[in-house]
Parts: structure tokens; C-alpha cells; sequence
């Protein structure tokens, strides 16, 4: 049976141009903080990658700050202050927040005091985009990175988080982007790497693998490579919507991310159709991955007004630059028979 995985914003498959990249890293045998040669080829390779994460991201001048993951990054970004935003936010930036701020039911947030808040650029569960305020203290780009063109040099935001996962890159690496000179206290303390904000030995061989899909990840969105994943997306939702027009289609009415759907079956569980779709040969979710084996309603679902019938229910289906429409069709063509099934089991 052929796989078909549609979870990319779950992970995305690493790309060819970042394992090449992390297996030339291997070879590098030096410190970056050492001064000798090798040291000095680490050191190079790291900054390499800072650059290529930067141009990427639009973040020239900004500074680049490799950690773990968006997770740790966020906690490096929030831990000495408390910032104000919405249930929409991903777990990482949750646990740090006052989830006070509004959202409407097409999943949209009101900022009330950008300097002292938080807001994602794009939902990682619903796809839905949102516009960033002037002054923004700090915004999850990890979903967006890669998927929509942006600058976080134009963005109006302090700080920004990063992972190398969700474009191609390998699992473990992430970055803090903050405008320079702004000032954020090391959480992780010891050495002096990465300006004085996080210290450890750098995971070279993660850096340059996030370096090298960044860069690839740039030309994929200037090549249009997305714009031909939305028309996919759209075709999908239409089949579905077509066949089953009681389905609730989350976000649709705003802007999405190209690659995004998440729809729902009231009564017929997320998880069990996850594990359905997962036997018959499709990868997908019921929300975010770091969510995954928790028995429980979307919080984001939740926080957009849907009550517990469709916030449990929901599903998400995400694309990734090199998926087939014939692989999505398919999906649509076995979704629609374990629904038949569903409904008649109800009846």
C-alpha cells in the first residue's frame, strides 16, 4: 500500500538540499567557538546558515539566534515578561501568555496593546493568517516561514520564532529572530554563544541543514511552488464540499495558509479519524502534533466559538510543495467512503 503523508504542518520531509548540507557539516570537526582552523570552518558554517535563515526570512540586520527548537525560542523571548494573546496561539507561546485577547469566529485575534503582545502569523490547525500590528512585541512565523512571503524586517514586530522542521530542515533546531539591539536575557547560561543569549555548543550539523532548506524554501515560494499547492487544497475542499455539503470547513473565510484545510464531521471524532485514514494509507491529524494523543476538543476550535461537537471532530489535512493532486483525490475519494460508513453506523 502506498503511503500518502498530508501532515506537513505537523513536519515536512527533510529536504535533498538539507541533508547534503547536514553530511558536509559532519565532516567539519571543529568548535565554532574554537580559534584554530577547524574552529574557524565551524564558526564559518554557522554563520553561513545565519545568513541564509536571514535573507530567507527577510530579516537582514536582525539577529538570528539558533536554539533547540520555536519551543525553547519562545521561552527565551517570554520567560521575563508577560505577554498578552489569544487561545489560538500554539502551546509553546501559550504556557507563557495571558490568553486574554479576543478571537472572532473566523479564527482572527484583536490586539489591544501590540507592544505587549503576542500574535502568530499563521495558525498552524486552521491555516488562518492573521495582520500583524505595528509595535508587535512577538510573532509565531514558524507555520508561515516558507509558505507566504513576508520580511520580518517590514513585519512591525520585536521578536519572532522560527523551526527548521516545518520547510524541509532537520528536527531539534529553531531560532529566536530578534530586531537588533533589543535586549533578551539567556535562559540557557554557561558560555557565551550565540551573542551572550544561549549558551551550549551549536548544533552545527542542524544549523546548516536549517541554513540550506531556508535558502530552498525561498526560491520554492518564489517559483510560485505554493500557489499550484492552494489550487490543490481548493479543488480538494470543493470535491469534499460537493459530495458532503454539511461538512464545516474551519477558516474559510479568511486568508489561509496554501496548504491548509481543517474541516469537521460533527460526532464522528478527530482521533478516529486519524486512525482510520492512518490504516488505509493517509497521514494526517487532528490538530497540532504537540497536541497529538490528547483526548480533547481543539482549544483553538474552541476559542473561535465551535462547540464540542465540531471542536472535537475537526481534522486537518495539510500539503506539502510536492504533493500529487491524484494522492489528494484519493484521500477524498477513502474519506468519503469511512464517512458513508460513519453515518450509516449512526443511523
Amino acid at each position: 500500500m502506498k503511503r500518502v503523508y498530508l501532515d506537513h504542518n505537523a513536519t515536512t520531509p527533510l529536504r535533498p538540499e538539507a541533508r547534503d548540507a547536514m553530511i558536509a557539516a559532519m565532516d567539519i570537526a571543529g568548535n565554532p567557538s574554537s580559534v584554530h582552523s577547524e574552529g574557524r570552518a565551524a564558526k564559518s558554517l554557522v554563520e553561513k546558515a545565519r545568513a541564509q535563515v536571514a535573507s530567507a526570512l527577510g530579516a537582514d540586520g536582525a539577529d538570528v539566534v539558533f536554539t533547540s527548537s520555536a519551543t525553547e525560542a519562545a521561552a527565551l523571548f517570554c520567560a521575563a515578561q508577560k505577554l498578552q494573546g489569544a487561545d489560538v496561539e500554539h502551546d509553546a507561546v501559550g504556557a507563557w501568555i495571558d490568553p486574554s485577547l479576543s478571537v472572532d469566529e473566523n479564527g482572527l485575534v484583536t490586539v489591544t496593546d501590540p507592544g505587549q503582545s503576542t500574535l502568530q502569523l499563521a495558525n498552524s490547525e486552521t491555516g488562518v493568517i492573521q495582520t500583524l500590528p505595528e509595535g508587535l512585541a512577538l510573532s509565531d512565523m514558524t507555520q508561515a516561514f516558507g509558505k507566504l512571503p513576508l520580511a520580518f524586517n517590514w513585519s512591525g514586530c520585536t521578536a519572532a520564532l522560527i523551526s527548521a522542521h516545518k520547510l524541509g530542515g532537520p528536527k531539534g533546531i529553531g531560532a529566536l529572530v530578534i530586531k537588533r539591539g533589543t535586549d533578551v536575557a539567556a535562559q540557557l547560561k554557561g558560555g557565551g554563544q550565540e551573542m551572550g543569549r544561549r549558551a551550549g555548543t551549536e548544533n552545527t550539523i542542524g544549523i546548516a541543514g536549517f541554513g540550506a532548506a531556508a535558502e530552498a524554501a525561498a526560491r520554492d515560494l518564489a517559483d510560485g511552488a505554493w500557489d499550484k499547492v492552494a489550487q490543490i487544497r481548493d479543488r480538494m475542499e470543493a470535491a469534499i464540499a460537493e459530495a458532503a455539503p454539511d461538512t464545516i470547513f474551519v477558516g474559510q473565510r479568511a486568508n489561509r495558509l496554501p496548504n491548509t484545510s481543517c474541516f469537521a464531521t460533527p460526532g464522528w471524532k478527530g482521533e478516529t479519524q486519524v486512525m482510520q485514514m492512518d490504516l488505509a494509507g493517509f497521514a494526517i491529524s487532528a490538530g497540532s502534533a504537540c497536541s497529538s494523543g490528547k483526548v480533547r476538543a481543539s482549544k483553538v476550535l474552541t476559542a473561535m466559538g465551535y462547540g464540542e461537537d465540531v471542536a472535537s471532530s475537526a481534522i486537518r489535512v495539510s500539503l506539502g510543495v510536492e504533493t500529487a493532486e491524484e494522492d489528494v483525490m484519493r484521500f477524498v475519494e477513502t474519506w468519503l467512503q469511512k464517512r458513508k460508513k460513519f453515518h450509516a453506523r449512526a443511523a
